[in-house]
């Protein structure tokens, strides 16, 4: 049994679950259109680049998790997931997914996505550990705030090997499939790296250190 680590957006999914929220609230009148499309806009692109301030983004990601009732966020969610993140779960994913259970692995997702957004969609695939950007949480209320290291970048190798302290797990014989070159430093953790449907950098790097390229679209 191995540990299988997975990156979730434009990986399992054909979408960033981050933006593509973004655009939901656009979409429901939720946030200032102009503003918030430009920031939304913007920061993928940073990201896209490896320039991202995950800071700034997450000040402007989390608001909208304070400006709402934790119940109104349940509902807009529950929509979220029917439009957005069924669509875009890709078949040949599941049978990843499905096939690392099989063989009694440890399944875990790593994202840069917050838990608001990413923990239904864990459940949705049957994944029971998530690292994920933790929004706070004070008297049962969202504050705008992130608790702990976001796991972006660097950020998550060390949440990786902080969860690995809570647990029988390691490294040895582990995987761990992503879509850019912005989880590299974490690519080069395992033994068994795949860069699945990379981005330009990613597929560069994979084909100079001979990492598997796995496409996962069809």
């Amino acid at each position: 049994m191995s540990l299988a680590i997975f990156d979730l957006d434009n990986t399992l999914l054909s979408i960033d679950s981050d933006h593509a929220w973004g655009e939901f609230l656009l979409e429901q009148g939720a946030v200032d259109a102009k503003a918030y499309r430009e920031a939304n806009e913007r920061f993928m692109a940073d990201y896209e680049a490896g320039t991202l301030d995950i800071d700034a983004f997450l000040a402007v990601a989390l608001k909208p998790l304070a400006d709402n009732t934790p119940e109104q966020l349940a509902a807009w969610h529950q929509q979220f997931m029917a439009a957005k993140v069924e669509p875009s779960i890709l078949p040949r994913a599941e049978a990843l997914i499905a096939r690392h259970r099989a063989q009694g692995d440890t399944l875990l997702i790593i994202t840069a996505t917050n838990r608001f957004i990413t923990d239904p969609i864990a459940e949705r695939l049957g994944i029971d550990h998530l690292i994920a950007v933790e929004p706070e949480v004070v008297d049962g209320r969202y504050t705008g705030r992130v608790t702990g290291t976001p796991s972006f970048r660097d950020g998550k190798v060390t949440r990786l090997y902080q969860w690995l302290e809570t647990r029988s797990d390691t490294l040895d014989d582990a995987w761990f499939y992503s879509d850019s070159h912005n989880d590299i430093a974490l690519l080069e953790q395992v033994e068994h790296p795949v860069a699945v449907d990379p981005d330009p950098t990613l597929r560069q790097t994979a084909q100079e250190r001979g990492w598997r390229i796995l496409s996962l679209r069809g």
